[in-house]
């Protein structure tokens, strides 16, 4: 099934028409190692978060390494009172991805996107559909792409 991942998100990628470069590498333990092996710093990598806003309604958020979702920037920002991650068989249910393979591209549903205002302006790395594939390109292609809400929605983690 990975495979099939891994090629929806190839293919939705170049349908997009961003010009991006595809990595494969093996699993990874970190986000260190993560971004060692796709050639990024860790603030480069860019996590897929899948939030449940309320029943079959679902987004992406965006969340570059070495920070987290704060929960009420982003309740504020959607206009709701409560939100929640799926577990990982509904988060698999909603997009066709895997948990730690999840991208907007590609994605089985086109979910509304939101990516924090600090991935703007800057190459990044985003998860491609399948564990150790990764997609390389400008965030603001990637925002433009996905026709992403771009806001400040996360925190430094920890």
């Amino acid at each position: 099934m990975s495979d099939d991942g891994a090629q929806r998100a190839a293919q939705a990628l170049a349908d997009s028409g961003i010009e991006h470069t595809l990595t494969k590498h093996g699993r990874v333990g970190s986000l260190e190692e993560a971004a060692a092996a796709r050639g990024v710093e860790p603030h480069d990598i860019i996590k897929t978060l899948v939030v449940r806003r309320a029943e079959d309604d679902y987004l992406f958020v965006l969340v570059p390494g070495g920070r987290e979702i704060s929960w009420p920037k982003l309740r504020a920002l959607l206009g709701v009172n409560r939100m929640s991650m799926p577990d990982a068989a509904t988060a698999k249910d909603v997009t066709g991805y895997e948990r730690g393979t999840i991208t907007p591209f590609g994605s089985t549903t086109a979910w509304p996107v939101v990516a924090d205002a600090t991935v703007a302006g800057r190459l990044v790395s985003i998860g491609a559909g399948a564990h150790g594939v990764a997609a390389t390109a400008q965030a603001d292609d990637i925002v433009e792409a996905l026709g992403a809400q771009v806001a400040d929605v996360t925190e430094p983690a920890g």
